[in-house]
């Protein structure tokens, strides 16, 4: 949550010319400058909204009134906020979404500046050609902003906590996520870039879920939300641990009780941990393509680059 206030615009001026020699001065009153606005930018160096913790408070430069000699008031100066692509942004009183920040270097205008007023010059006529009317600057607008980060990748890789969501990523990848032997490692999405033979995909870890996520359990609101924009999921489960398929379950279970829409998307399972297996692996029934693999060792890791590949909605 951010407090946001832009500029205020200028008042115009009243103001005659007094030159010798210039026996009818007229009005030479200026405007008043605008107000400068708050707005919000893409950096798409950035992959949380972490910095805005710490900067809660923006506020733009009012415009400056204007002056005698037609000389108008300078505009505010405006406030550009960062903010990492996928920001969602509502307004915290009313709850109405005011936009969102895709793409690199797109901006938002979340508080506008006021506009400056007109000075006496502008209302001069023929009939009042010695107006001493001034039209005074605009209020600027101030609001709370709730920002919401739901991740931009093609590909969101999902399972249960400490299935090795992580240690995939950096086999199919050049990312170097955190990786630990404790559940929920993984507390923001971890991005990189899957290159395949011919497309090169952004794909994301995302946190871990457990049953009732979609209630906001553990960490469960955090994933959800950022898989909203993926185009397609790579389901990750612990092959070794004995019963893959209650865990594919439990997982489409909380994806669908969330959003059911989700579900529409391609997706691909892969069965991961299969150096720890003894003996022949198990029969698995799943109503998805799938791929066994090994983020430890790499066992598997190039067929299921292929299977993403072929798999992925080659349109938007």
């Amino acid at each position: 949550m951010i407090q946001v206030r832009a500029g205020s615009g200028g008042d115009g001026c009243v103001s005659f010319r007094r030159e010798k020699f210039v026996p009818k001065g007229g009005p030479d009153g200026g405007d008043g400058g605008d107000g400068g606005s708050v707005v919000l930018w893409g950096n798409r160096f950035l992959q949380t909204l972490a910095d805005l913790e710490y900067h809660r408070f923006y506020k733009a430069g009012a415009g400056g009134h204007g002056k005698g000699a037609n000389r108008h008031g300078p505009n505010g100066e405006g406030v550009r906020v960062p903010v990492p692509l996928g920001t969602d942004v509502f307004d915290a009183g009313t709850g109405a979404k005011l936009g969102e920040i895709l793409k690199a270097e797109e901006e938002l205008v979340i508080a506008r500046g006021g506009r400056g007023g007109r000075g006496n010059a502008r209302f001069a006529t023929s009939t009042d050609q010695a107006p001493r009317r001034f039209q005074p600057g605009t209020a600027a607008e101030e609001r709370k902003v709730r920002l919401v980060l739901r991740l931009v990748a093609d590909i969101g890789i999902v399972g249960l906590p400490n299935a090795g969501k992580s240690t995939l990523l950096s086999r199919l990848t050049r990312a170097n996520p955190k990786v630990a032997s404790y559940p929920f490692t993984t507390l923001t999405p971890n991005l990189g870039v899957l290159q395949t033979k011919d497309v090169r995909f952004t794909i994301a870890d995302m946190p871990g879920i457990i049953k009732g996520a979609h209630e906001g359990k553990g960490l469960g609101l955090a994933f959800l939300r950022h898989i909203e924009r993926t185009r397609m999921l790579v389901f990750v489960i612990d092959a070794a641990e004995g019963h893959p398929k209650r865990d594919y379950d439990e997982l489409v279970e909380e994806i669908g009780s969330y959003n059911e829409e989700i579900l529409k998307r391609p997706r691909v399972v892969a069965l991961n941990k299969v150096d720890l297996l003894t003996g022949r692996r198990p029969a698995i029934r799943l109503d998805a393509e799938r791929a066994w693999v090994s983020g430890l060792t790499g066992q598997g890791i190039d067929e299921l680059r292929e299977l993403i590949d072929r798999v992925f909605p080659k349109t938007a």
